[in-house]
């Protein structure tokens, strides 16, 4: 008797070495959150077959374990966006990873699952498009820890010094192709909400 099917979208945020048979991907879904996949590799690949990469936005088909435990495989999958901008950079692809690897270690709620795949989107393609990596990664941290629900402009943004805090409002309010806060001033003010984050909320960093 075959295991339960599930559709949907999503992205691929995290992706382990294959074994012989099976490829494993962490996909980001707006109706299940992260989810655990496995993509059988054929041993002829054919026409039918979508290899997917890191960043992949897809469509799913997923089968179900038949004991009804939480593993999914792909039934069928068709890819619907590709950044290949991504690849040209590897500060971009470094970036891209690490807030991939934010939204997978945490466990992000159903009311904030849109806005969290929103932003991956966004990361994903300003990334690709050239934009500044120090810049992406100190909005996309503040952007995923204030859209679970931190109040960071209450409490962490009152704790910068006058000048930080001039330059973390351009940070955040000016478009990324328009960004021109040294990047000494970017690293610092990452060090100083990363700080913020590890003590006091739960956050998952590292």
């Amino acid at each position: 008797m075959p295991g339960p099917t599930l559709a949907l979208d999503g992205l691929i945020i995290g992706k382990r070495p294959p074994t012989e048979s099976f490829q494993q991907h962490a996909v980001y879904t707006l109706a299940e959150g992260t989810v655990r996949v496995h993509q059988r590799i054929p041993k002829k690949p054919g026409a039918s077959h979508v290899p997917l990469d890191l960043f992949d936005e897809a469509a799913f088909v997923l089968e179900g374990a038949r004991d009804g435990g939480a593993t999914w495989f792909v039934k069928e999958v068709r890819l619907l966006h590709r950044e290949p901008g991504l690849g040209r950079s590897y500060d971009a692809l470094a970036t891209a990873s690490a807030i991939a690897t934010l939204v997978a270690r945490n466990n992000v709620p159903e009311e904030s699952r849109e806005s969290v795949y929103t932003l991956l989107k966004t990361v994903f393609a300003t990334l690709a498009s050239g934009g500044r990596p120090d810049v992406v990664y100190l909005k996309s941290l503040y952007c995923f820890a204030r859209d679970e629900g931190y109040p960071l402009k209450q409490e962490w943004y009152p704790t910068l010094v006058a000048d930080d805090r001039a330059a973390f409002a351009a940070v955040l309010n000016q478009p990324v192709a328009d960004q021109t806060t040294p990047a000494d001033t970017v690293d610092g003010l990452r060090t100083q909400l990363e700080r913020y984050l590890r003590g006091h909320t739960d956050v998952l960093l590292d």
